[in-house]
């Protein structure tokens, strides 16, 4: 066999059952290996979506998702979303082809230096420079991409050495997981502190859904009475109905969840990555003690300092130090106290009959026509902020948002992958008006492999995250407005299903119809985004119950 086919047959091995990209010139030998291959070659738009769609499937599955691109400008599509990966943790494989290793030497045709390029955007990456290194560059890829952080991991291969002869055979695969277990001095430490503390708090992140740490954090939470925050990245954690529960933090402006920070005198942080949100924006005088919980030590900042560093398997953390706390003190009375004013700020807009319409009603009426286990992807924009405050979950993995390197673009080509992974539920891609344009171009993908989901849209004819800032920033804004195709038609146009939401109580059942449709769906909903300066000037006048 060829080195092409000894790399299908090692991607075989590691059970990679997608593979999502475009055909190209230099990448025409993997191509044709695949095609008596086990794997599925999803046959994408875009580079970018399909780097997008890799992406997703590594977060949901904790599998590397692999995507395919030629050279030069095939490959340059790639990188916005294998640098989302990289930065949101997930596991990611970006193969790239490549001139023959003989044009390299020279100014050649699309040539660049892949290598050199995707460095800063992955955790390692290589050039397959001779055949018989294949299976180990797989190997090594494979397992650097899964080992925690997981992020990306790039291989380049050179068409020429894609062609020639091999006789090798993919490496013997060992669990690459093997848990370590924190030290029994930095447990006792943890229950000493979290036992003296009056007013402890725990601030979940998505290093505890990458650990399958869910039911841990709960036990922990409900047995030592201790109120919960998650990152945005960290929803689901903890079931939002759960009375310790305090839902999301991760505003850039000070929400009424802060003033839970500002009383506390422990934060016990699990599974927490600072790139999710900034402990300088929960801790900005350094004052905060801090126990670090995760599988991996914590990084350096002056706003996080942690007191006792728990390094190893989270849930085995958390259950030891529950053994070793004799903790038997009542919740924080100033963080419960706040739960009643997020469920009345959840609530508010409940019946409102607006339109355009409210995001915090959209945010609302679609947290009720899913289910539990259903899945929304989030794109980045304004309308992430109100998906980040207000949809709140119950299982881990069921509301996706970037929050690491945070592009737009993200939500169409995720919402393909989640519904790969999860062909039984319910997708939503909740998308602005922005954030479609770039990458509505799958939407022709998910029609040719049917895979049917829902893309809510949230419409106002501009950049509204930037225009929110302006405001704050300067008291107006500027070129942030465009204009828009009719996205029923364009829907329709594709062989989907459009709808255009007309009033406020029309939402609800638009949403259940196009839920039920056998191809994808497209909802135009027109949002009344004056409501991003009035939540602004509100939490501006934030007074903290005491």
């Amino acid at each position: 066999m060829n080195t092409a086919e000894l790399l299908v047959k090692c991607l075989e091995n590691e059970g990679v059952e997608y593979i999502f990209g475009l055909p190209g010139e230099e990448n025409m030998a993997v191509l044709n290996a695949l095609e008596n291959s086990s794997i599925k070659f999803i046959t994408t738009r875009h580079e970018q979506g399909a780097a997008f769609m890799a992406d997703v499937y590594g977060r949901l599955t904790g599998k590397p998702g692999v995507c395919l691109s030629t050279l030069g400008p095939g490959a340059t599509n790639l990188m916005t979303g294998v640098a989302d990966a990289n930065l949101d943790c997930a596991p990611l494989i970006a193969i790239t082809g490549q001139v023959g290793t003989d044009r390299m030497h020279t100014n050649s045709h699309q040539y660049l230096d892949l290598v050199a390029m995707f460095e800063p955007v992955t955790k390692w990456n290589a050039q397959v420079v001779r055949p018989s290194i294949t299976p180990e560059i797989v190997r090594k890829a494979f397992k650097l991409a899964k080992s925690e952080k997981p992020g990306a991991v790039h291989i380049d291969l050179p068409e020429n050495i894609a062609d020639m002869e091999v006789d090798a055979k993919p490496l013997l695969i060992k669990d690459d997981r093997h848990p370590m277990y924190a030290s029994y001095r930095s447990l006792s430490e943890a229950a000493i502190l979290i036992a003296q503390a009056k007013n402890p708090l725990i601030l979940v992140g998505n290093g505890a859904i990458r650990s399958h740490a869910s039911q841990a954090v709960t036990d922990f939470a409900t047995r030592l009475n201790i109120p919960v925050a998650n990152t945005f990245m960290g929803k689901g954690v903890i079931p939002y109905r759960h009375p310790l529960a305090l839902w999301s933090l991760g505003l850039q402006q000070r929400d009424i969840i802060n003033c839970a920070f500002d009383e506390t005198d422990l934060v016990i942080a699990v599974g927490y990555d600072l790139i999710e949100y900034s402990p300088k924006k929960w801790n900005p005088n350094s004052t905060i003690p801090i126990i670090h919980i995760a599988e991996l030590s914590a990084e350096v900042d002056s706003s996080y300092m942690p007191q006792v560093e728990i390094v190893g398997d989270i849930s085995d953390s958390l259950v030891e130090i529950m053994h070793r706390c004799d903790r038997t003190g009542m919740p924080d009375p100033h963080a419960i106290a706040l739960r009643p004013q997020i469920l009345a700020a959840y609530e508010q807009y409940a019946h409102d009959e607006g339109f355009p319409i409210k995001p915090q009603k959209i945010v609302y009426d679609l947290r009720q026509v899913m289910g539990a286990e259903d899945v929304v992807i989030s794109d980045v924009g304004a309308h992430k902020m109100w998906m980040a405050r207000h949809y709140h979950c119950d299982r881990p993995n069921t509301c996706i948002i970037s929050n690491g390197f945070a592009a737009m673009g993200i939500a169409i080509p995720g919402a393909i992958a989640a519904k790969l992974v999860n062909p039984d539920r319910k997708i939503v891609a909740v998308t602005g008006d922005g954030g479609f344009m770039m990458n509505m171009q799958e939407l022709e993908t998910a029609t040719r492999i049917g895979t049917n989901f829902v893309t809510l849209i949230f419409n106002d004819g501009g950049y509204g995250l930037i225009e929110w800032k302006q405001q704050i920033h300067y008291g107006k804004s500027s070129f942030i407005k465009f204009g828009n195709p009719d996205f029923v038609k364009l829907a329709e146009s594709m062989g989907l299903k459009g709808y255009r939401v007309n009033s406020a109580i029309d939402l609800m059942p638009t949403l259940k119809e196009a839920l039920e449709q056998n191809v994808p769906a497209v909802i135009d909903c027109l949002v009344d985004y004056r409501e991003n300066m009035r939540f602004s000037r509100k939490v501006g006048e934030l007074s903290c119950p005491l």
